[in-house]
């Protein structure tokens, strides 16, 4: 009988030790429920490029069509979308289905990251691409998410610029 707790017992830490190190940060934690709600896309700035840019961002849209696009998440099934409106034409009007998540790896910052769906919420496949943004602000009423990138050969960054509706 007591080699059966002391077996039991055993087997509980060890599935405890298992979860504590597949568990997020504290960190983590409140950025996941800082994101939860409704977002606006406010301004992209460019850092490395010089002058106005005309650039295809997200494999979807020029930059300047996300200026004013909504972006939703829901921390409890990490589903969310973004919606770019037709701005008098100049931009085609859509929709899209994600699934986003915070990255962490040792020793560096958070990223958010997502990956587009279909309508039946499965990953569209572009090459099995998905997108990472390094988290430089998120609390209760903004968010401002960095992507480095090449662009005509050397290294720049975007900085999107959200704030909560």
């Amino acid at each position: 009988m007591l080699m059966k707790k002391n077996s039991l017992l055993l087997s509980l830490l060890l599935v405890a030790l298992i979860m504590g190190s597949c568990s997020t940060s504290k960190e983590a934690r409140n950025y996941k429920n800082n994101i939860d709600g409704n977002w606006q896309l406010q301004t992209v700035v460019t850092e490395g490029i010089i002058g106005k840019v005309k650039s295809q961002i997200l494999n979807e849209a020029d930059v300047n069509c996300f200026i004013g696009s909504g972006w939703t998440f829901n921390r409890n099934n990490n589903l969310g979308s973004y919606t770019i409106n037709q701005n008098a034409g100049e931009c085609v009007g859509v929709t899209r289905n994600l699934r986003w998540s915070i990255y962490e790896a040792k020793d560096q910052p958070k990223l958010f990251q997502f990956k587009k769906l279909d309508s039946k919420l499965k990953e569209i496949e572009e090459g099995n691409a998905g997108y990472r943004f390094t988290i430089l602000q998120l609390d209760n009423t903004t968010m401002k998410l960095r992507n480095d990138l090449l662009f005509e050969g050397k290294q720049v960054s975007f900085i999107y610029n959200f704030v909560k509706n």
